[in-house]
């Protein structure tokens, strides 16, 4: 990971890039805390495809892993990188970078060799074409992102903003993501039925002030103990009301939310080079055999909320 106080999000650009594509993920990290953000194009003046002349950098940054590499996408027929641009998404993301995509942008990744044998999605007029440039990839319909081992790519234009929610819940926890979407009056909204999306994405798609005061509360702290009379207490509840409300809410009891999350985060740990033991004990579990069990069985329905 990066030893700097924030982590780069570079964007490369092309000539007639969207200026939604590019501004909604731009809005996301610029409103979140500890990123940095760097615009490069082969040329310094970028036309967008909304008539605006944007300014962007020729040189790359030096990056490292906790860095991330975005293409925003471009008017179909438009839009071109050479291959020097290319490997440097390439070389990102061998060095263990995460690279993500918006929109048409998911050609460029394809273009740099990152999408054979992952799972993608790109905007809905674009995946046939897609699916045919790159036949060993699998391209998912009506989803609005997909992440597969450090690439991510998301549907079109401002579905790139649900792309930068996910990062930015998946490297600072779902209450910063929350708070960010807040701040940008943003409806978080579902990914279909994918489990790729952040738990913040997945589940806040309801109207109950108390059950929202609730996920508040366990985003927050989710790696603490929170004893369910404890969360019923703070929203006003009974334990009972609360279990009843968050489950219609929210598909799953406050305990399940909780170790989800709990799973979610240190899914993301170990794949960026934690040990199994270490990600369990830095989610809240004692160990890792919690985690191993939750981790198997992650897909079974809700069991009754424990006593």
């Amino acid at each position: 990971m990066s030893t700097r106080d924030s982590s780069r999000v570079v964007f490369v650009l092309t000539p007639q890039v969207h200026l939604l594509d590019l501004a909604g993920p731009a809005q996301v990290f610029s409103t979140a805390p500890g990123y940095t953000l760097d615009y490069v194009a082969e040329s310094p003046a970028v036309p967008t495809w909304q008539g605006v002349v944007l300014q962007a950098d020729t040189r790359w940054p030096e990056l490292t892993t906790g860095d991330l590499v975005l293409v925003p996408g471009w008017r179909t027929g438009h839009g071109y990188f050479a291959q020097p641009t290319l490997d440097r998404i390439t070389a990102h993301h061998a060095a263990g970078g995460t690279v993500a995509s918006v929109c048409s942008g998911a050609d460029a990744l394809g273009r740099a060799g990152l999408l054979a044998g992952r799972r993608c999605t790109t905007h809905h007029d674009l995946q046939e074409r897609l699916a045919r440039g790159y036949p060993s990839a699998t391209v998912l319909r009506d989803v609005l992102y997909v992440s597969d081992d450090r690439v991510v790519t998301s549907a079109g234009i401002a579905s790139g903003i649900d792309l930068a929610l996910h990062l930015v819940a998946l490297r600072h926890g779902p209450a910063v993501a929350a708070r960010v979407a807040r701040e940008m009056v943003v409806y978080a909204r579902r990914n279909g039925d994918e489990q790729q999306e952040s738990m913040m994405l997945r589940h806040r798609a309801h109207l109950s002030d108390v059950v929202h005061r609730v996920q508040d509360r366990i985003d927050a702290d989710f790696t603490a103990p929170l004893p369910l009379a404890e969360l019923a207490a703070a929203a006003g509840v009974s334990e009972r009301t609360l279990t009843r409300l968050f489950t219609a809410a929210t598909g799953r009891t406050p305990l399940r939310y909780q170790q989800q999350l709990r799973l979610e985060r240190a899914g993301y740990l170990i794949g960026h080079g934690s040990t199994v033991e270490a990600a369990a004990r830095a989610v809240g579990f004692g160990d890792a055999r919690m985690l191993r069990r939750l981790r198997a069985r992650e897909d079974q329905p809700d069991a009754a909320p424990a006593a």
